[in-house]
């Protein structure tokens, strides 16, 4: 095979939608490809916290407080009801009530949150872990201000359930 068939053979490639071409006769083998090979690229997804399935099992995160109740009524505050219990901070962080700084806080007291409805953000390596409630349940008190930073344990949160 001369360069001019050669050069027809690369023209069809150019010219038409095929990204490889191949020719072997006993003399000669021709391999033509058009564009680079496609590159695999491997990313993995920041592991996102599933914190209602790992709450129970690994550490009590609702709590009832009864010393937390006479400190409120000797303080002459609303009184916490026998049921109230405290949600904890699954990991050492910064506690968010709002996803956003100019945002509305996720909850406030007096609000009835549903299961699974987010609560607040604790932030850990610049991970925005959700805490979200894991029942039914009235918010209380919210014991920590916003951009405070809190340690594992912490209660975050008084909820009666419902």
């Amino acid at each position: 095979m001369d360069i001019k068939d050669i050069k027809t053979l690369i023209k069809m490639v150019t010219d038409t939608d095929i990204t490889e071409f191949e020719m072997e006769n006993s003399e000669e083998k021709i391999s033509i490809k058009r564009g680079s090979a496609p590159q695999i690229v491997h990313y993995q997804a920041p592991q996102q916290i599933a914190m209602p399935q790992m709450a129970p099992a690994q550490f009590p995160s609702v709590q009832p407080l009864p010393a937390m109740e006479s400190a409120s009524s000797a303080a002459g505050t609303a009184t916490v009801p026998d049921k109230g219990q405290a949600v904890t901070s699954p990991i050492v962080g910064t506690f968010y009530r709002a996803p956003a700084p100019d945002a509305a806080p996720y909850v406030e007291v007096g609000k009835i949150v549903e299961k699974g409805e987010v609560l607040c953000i604790v932030e850990a390596m610049k991970l925005m872990n959700e805490i979200e409630a894991e029942f039914r349940c009235k918010i209380i008190q919210i014991t920590k201000e916003n951009a405070q930073p809190v340690e594992f344990g912490d209660t975050l949160f008084l909820v009666e359930p419902l």
